[in-house]
């Protein structure tokens, strides 16, 4: 739609969604929250009454965005990625800890989470890269450049430690691949991420065997005009191993104790069923009774505010990372179904958003929204109904938490700001 102004040159089909997302989310936080002396949507000092708040933060957000000019996001892109990274180490000296995390800025009325405006100055910041008419990334020197764009946040984020968070920088990958990113360097990620979970699972002497039993499958069947050098083979398998003894150190230095059992009992590395057990009433606790949440939901649910498990507190910090279990069991079926739908349209409405761009950085820069929040929305759905380890991910637009909303918010609309700017020039 397009009309005067920078609200009516949006696209309202994406705000629409955005907006039902932002109040389904509110909604489902409310009933995670309300109690029998709560009257008032307004009280502060709940919850669902900071939410409100930190909605009327994104809105004020969203005003600024529109009546900024397009060209500021792009001119000064790079700004916001500096900026996003002196705040990110600055919480190694300033920094509050939360949940064992010291990833927040203490302002007093509002935690500041500068991992999440880091996501919005990374994506800006690898636009303006790979947009600009020098960037060729087809070579090494501009692919090193364009890594350390993305590795940078996540190698700051991680010993907070913030694994979850560090995770969702990697979607931007994605964006690289969009723009002609050799695509045998996905395959070595996907490679490294198997390696990993089986170097966990059976150790290194079983990876290597694994390793030299595949490789001797290779030369056995291949066909005799197929020639695969043996050298640069051996050097893979070599570089294998090491990236496997490198494993179990990373592993018990860099991720804490319950990331550990996290990753444990997603991989079934316990061999005590003992202890095992005791992992799932722990660790596992919150995606044990999650899943008994969205179950007990059905077809229709329970009804808005008459989810026991809701009610009873049994999903620890429901109102976070686990709100969508909040709508399995009070909407059942029928409400994950809506959301999920929703989700997806919105996704698809702003893939087809990215498509019509003639701006390579507003292409460029509309695919990092996407894949950052596609990579959450993936994450926190697995994570909630048992397919993935806990990790902290929150559900864009409906997981309690202002910096969450307010940056999700803030990324969403400087494309949608640059999307009206092709409308404005008529293009």
């Amino acid at each position: 739609m397009s009309g005067k102004g920078p609200f009516g040159r949006l696209d309202w089909i994406t705000v629409i969604l955005y907006a039902l997302l932002v109040f389904i989310g509110w909604v489902n936080i409310y009933s995670t929250s309300v109690g029998e002396t709560n009257t008032s949507i307004f009280d502060f000092s709940t919850l669902y009454g900071k939410q409100f708040f930190f909605i009327g933060l994104a809105a004020l957000g969203i005003i600024f965005v529109l009546f900024v000019e397009s060209q500021f996001f792009e001119r000064f892109a790079s700004i916001f990625y500096l900026v996003s990274i002196v705040l990110l180490l600055g919480l190694f000296v300033f920094g509050k800890t939360i949940a064992g995390a010291t990833s927040w800025y203490d302002l007093g009325f509002f935690n500041l989470q500068p991992s999440e405006l880091a996501k919005v100055g990374a994506a800006l910041a690898l636009a303006k890269f790979l947009s600009d008419i020098q960037t060729d990334i087809r070579t090494r020197k501009h692919q090193l450049y364009a890594l350390v764009i993305i590795l940078l946040p996540a190698l700051l984020i991680l010993p907070q430690p913030d694994p979850g968070s560090s995770l969702i920088y990697f979607s931007l990958f994605f964006v690289l691949f969009r723009e002609g990113f050799p695509i045998y360097y996905l395959g070595i990620l996907i490679f490294a991420v198997v390696l990993f979970a089986t170097t966990l699972m059976f150790g290194t002497v079983w990876v290597a065997i694994g390793l030299i039993i595949l490789t001797l499958l290779v030369y056995t069947f291949k066909k005799a005009s197929v020639k695969i050098p043996l050298l640069p083979v051996m050097g893979v398998i070599a570089i294998s191993i090491l990236f496997s003894l490198s494993v179990n150190f990373v592993f018990e230095n860099v991720f804490e104790q319950r990331h550990r059992d996290r990753f444990a009992l997603w991989l079934s590395l316990e061999k005590d069923e003992d202890k095992l057990d005791e992992i799932r009433k722990t660790i596992g606790y919150n995606t044990y009774q999650s899943e008994k949440a969205i179950e007990s939901g059905g077809f229709t649910g329970k009804g808005f505010l008459e989810g026991t498990r809701t009610k009873g507190d049994f999903v620890p910090e429901q109102h976070t990372d686990y709100i969508f279990s909040s709508v399995g069991e009070e909407w059942g079926f029928l409400g994950t179904s809506t959301v999920i739908l929703l989700f997806s349209l919105f996704f698809l409405r702003l893939i087809y958003i990215a498509e019509r761009q003639k701006s390579d950085f507003s292409r460029m820069y509309g695919y990092g929204v996407i894949s950052i929040l596609v990579f959450h929305y993936f994450i926190n759905i697995g994570m909630v109904i048992g397919l993935l380890p806990t990790i902290g991910v929150p559900l864009p637009f409906f997981s309690y938490g202002g910096s969450g909303l307010i940056f999700f918010t803030m990324l969403l609309f400087i494309f949608l700001k640059l999307d009206s700017n092709r409308l404005k020039d008529g293009i």
